[in-house]
């Protein structure tokens, strides 16, 4: 059985087509600049040469087209028909609160997301012109919709409810939803696996740390609080995204600076962070190396995320009482020896225990923390696309 991942941007898109029989994949890529001229397709099947080509694309629908051509072509192709992919298994960013697990798509599946546009306006459009476009290009063929935040669905009221008017809860639908809900699920339940414990009874804190940012606290299995809120702007800090401020920062620019609510959210969104308090970059590689350089405001960048970070895994140590495992995955958590070193040494009040030897690794599975930690340190690659191909399998045998 072969299921199509789409992740959908709004001129671009990531794909896979995993085997799952065996849950392997067989091939992946991305096209870029759909819609302008340029555009770029990337396909690498997993046994094969990696091929880039340059073309324009005037949409979606004719990037899929060529994608599609990519898997069964008579050189490089992965399958022998279009009609060996089983279903098509879609990334979408917002649900609300109306999905609270991954959902075959209809037409009342798709007006419900459309809903939901206000509340993921850069995301959301997207996602819906993917499934569309998949659905013009393979007819009959079924469509599964796996949520960002339904993985967060499962926090309690206290969790999610902010300290506002509760009628715009009710009204207007202003409360914490989280994200990157796909990747905390999957690292949480491959961490329980390496570590034994059965995921309903496991505890842990899971960071994803890339150029957006979240840090969940499962409990039991289950997502019980989390850093972003009602959008990916709440939280830590991120490569260009603030995260945490003072709720009265925006009100006492618009009101003393004559900054609109688009200048606003253009620089919370697009030049804070790591990026407006360095100066320098939003990538962390950057930073390090104009830390050792000596510029105080990359190492100054450096710190103010370390901070941020050990706040939030206190805070939820706190409230889970028990903690059997940090994970640490993203681009961040997977490959900055370095920073993951810099927060798991400030973690001895935890009775936590670095090893330093074990800790020298990038992109791979691994065990950071000595034998004797009470509570394990571990990096797990996330591997969204294959969180979307088993809901996607799982619905269809359903």
């Amino acid at each position: 059985m072969f299921v199509f991942v789409l992740n959908c941007g709004s001129s671009s898109f990531k794909y896979q087509l995993l085997d799952m029989s065996n849950e392997h994949r067989v091939a992946s890529g991305l096209v870029e600049r759909i819609g302008m001229t340029d555009s770029v397709l990337v396909y690498e099947p997993a046994n094969g040469e990696k091929i880039k080509e340059t073309a324009d694309i005037a949409d979606h629908e004719a990037a899929i087209k060529k994608v599609l051509d990519k898997l069964i072509a008579p050189k490089g192709g992965v399958i022998k028909s279009l009609s060996d992919i089983a279903a098509i298994g879609h990334r979408v960013v917002h649900g609300g609160e109306k999905f609270s697990g991954s959902v075959l798509i209809t037409e009342e599946v798709i007006a419900a997301v459309k809903e939901n546009i206000s509340l993921a306006p850069l995301h959301n459009p997207p996602n819906i012109t993917g499934i569309e476009a998949m659905q013009k290009a393979l007819p009959g063929v079924p469509n599964v919709g796996v949520f960002d935040t339904s993985f967060h669905a499962s926090m309690p009221p206290e969790s999610f409810i902010y300290a506002l008017p509760y009628e715009w809860y009710e009204k207007h639908h202003v409360r914490r939803y989280g994200f990157h809900g796909t990747s905390h699920r999957f690292v949480a339940e491959r961490a329980a696996q390496i570590l034994g414990i059965a995921s309903g009874d496991f505890n842990c804190i899971t960071c994803h740390m890339g150029n957006g940012s979240s840090i969940t606290a499962v409990k039991n299995g289950k997502a019980f609080d989390t850093s972003m809120g009602m959008t990916p702007l709440e939280g830590i800090v991120m490569g260009t995204r603030s995260g945490d401020i003072d709720a009265g920062i925006p009100i006492y620019l618009a009101a003393n600076f004559n900054m609109s609510s688009a200048d606003i959210d253009n620089a919370f969104n697009k030049k804070s962070g790591l990026l407006g308090i360095s100066g320098v970059s939003s990538d962390m590689r950057d930073l390090h190396k104009a830390a050792e350089e000596g510029i105080a405001r990359a190492k100054l960048a450096i710190d103010v995320l370390r901070h941020r970070v050990l706040k939030y895994i206190g805070a939820y140590a706190v409230l889970l009482e028990r903690i059997d495992a940090i994970v640490f995955t993203g681009g961040i958590g997977e490959n900055d020896i370095a920073f993951r070193a810099s927060v798991v040494e400030r973690l001895t009040l935890l009775g936590i225990k670095l090893d330093a030897e074990a800790n020298n690794v990038r992109g791979k599975e691994a065990l950071i923390s000595t034998a004797d930690s009470p509570i394990k340190v571990l990096v797990v690659p996330t591997n969204e696309e294959l969180v979307i191909a088993r809901d996607t399998r799982d619905i269809l045998a359903s």
